[in-house]
């Protein structure tokens, strides 16, 4: 730091500044250093994550130790925050990260990992409205499906965690709901 190297200096006015460039210069350098150690440390989050089912800090430390990096809690949150990674459900109900662009392409794909067929509890109607029931972490699946067909039945859905609202057009009656929800999934039609 250049204060500590002010210190030392001695006591012609010229080597202060000689000095103290040097300081400026090394502690530059060092900065530089952390940055392009965090940058490698971030590049190899994001690797971990896209190649692995990771499920906690604990573990994504566990392998980035492994790989030369040692990082407390804090600053694995803090990664975590600045590449945006979020917690997705599995098959089997688990949580684990994921990276936002592996999100992105699964919906623009719309294969999504998840089954309809195992993720559909139930489906109920309160006058026109619907209300379909999924397991945890498969309703905004479901909603994304039933807002891409574009039914004329259906004006929209709000989805939740593990439930969605199915809001028809006016006048529409529940039957033609329940056919355009079979026409979606026809893997469901027997639970519709």
């Amino acid at each position: 730091m250049p204060g500590i190297c002010w210190v030392k200096i001695g006591r012609k006015s010229e080597k202060r500044v000689i000095h103290y460039k040097k300081c400026i210069y090394l502690q530059n350098k060092s900065i530089n250093i952390q940055m392009k150690d965090r940058i490698n440390r971030l590049m190899a989050i994001r690797k971990l994550i896209t190649f692995n089912r990771i499920r906690s800090q604990e573990e994504l430390m566990g392998k980035l130790e492994k790989k030369g990096f040692r990082v407390t809690q804090a600053t694995l949150s803090r990664d975590l925050k600045f590449l945006k990674v979020t917690r997705r459900y599995d098959e089997k109900g688990r949580l684990y990260y994921v990276m936002p662009e592996s999100l992105h392409r699964e919906e623009a794909t719309s294969q999504s990992p998840l089954r309809f067929d195992e993720g559909f509890v139930s489906l109920e109607f309160s006058g026109s409205l619907g209300v379909l029931k999924t397991l945890p972490g498969y309703a905004s699946s479901f909603a994304i499906r039933i807002d891409r067909a574009a039914k004329f039945e259906i004006l929209g859905t709000v989805a939740g965690d593990d439930t969605i609202l199915i809001i028809p057009r006016d006048g529409v009656p529940v039957k033609d709901i329940r056919s355009s929800l079979k026409m979606i999934f026809p893997d469901l039609e027997e639970k519709l």
